[in-house]
């Protein structure tokens, strides 16, 4: 008969080989498990919305002896991936919210009146431009216009008056305790969507194609 010992050591063996053996089991599972875990915070996103009294979109347009410029409000939601970086969002831009910083009062309500009218935003059937974010990636530079520490190239649909076109620009974007911030310089070509008013250079007005435009967006998470 075995004594006392050696049934102990029997018992110290067989103990120690089942817990070898969960902790073989086991690693791998852990292994998943923070596999997965990393992909789900990988995949999670967080949603900001824009802060409209801290946001605007600047505008300037040109003819071949002056100029005008302003701004429009805007509103929308941005998001994050699970590092932090923006991966999505749509603005919105009321045409209603125009506004002229350089003509005073009487020349600015006229101008304003016009840019609403038909012959350019057509305020009354199409209240709102709008750009749905398609892509962000790193930004490798190129871009002579581009903003100081420009360091993210968005890629997006812009639809305004009726039509939608795809356009692409270099922006600043950081993200911080106070929330996510975008700063960005981008020429578009009003032609490209069907405002051609004042397209002739031979008339009196000519209204040059392109118009400059600065994005300052500041967004605060939900």
């Amino acid at each position: 008969m075995k004594d006392n010992i050696e049934i102990a050591l029997e018992a110290s063996s067989t103990y120690r080989q089942i817990i070898m053996k969960i902790k073989y089991l086991s690693a791998p599972v852990l292994a998943l498990t923070l596999l997965l875990s990393c992909q789900k915070d990988e995949n999670a996103t967080t949603t900001y919305s824009v802060k409209e009294d801290a946001s605007k979109v600047e505008w300037k347009g040109s003819a071949t002896d002056h100029f005008h410029v302003g701004s429009f409000g805007v509103k929308g939601d941005l998001k994050t991936d699970g590092k932090g970086v923006l991966s999505a969002g749509d603005f919105r831009i009321p045409i209603a919210s125009i506004k002229n910083y350089d003509l005073p009062e009487g020349p600015r309500e006229e101008l304003l009146d016009h840019l609403k009218s038909p012959d350019f935003f057509n305020l009354a059937l199409h209240p709102e431009a709008s750009f749905h974010i398609t892509s962000v990636k790193p930004y490798n530079g190129g871009t002579p216009s581009a903003v100081e520490g420009a360091n993210y190239e968005v890629t997006g649909d812009f639809s305004m008056i009726g039509q939608t076109h795809q356009i692409s620009f270099p922006a600043k974007i950081t993200n911080d305790e106070a929330g996510l911030h975008t700063h960005a310089f981008l020429k578009i070509n009003r032609l490209n969507w069907g405002m051609t008013s004042y397209n002739d250079p031979a008339q009196a007005l000519y209204i040059l194609p392109e118009v400059e435009i600065i994005l300052s967006i500041n967004a605060v998470k939900d």
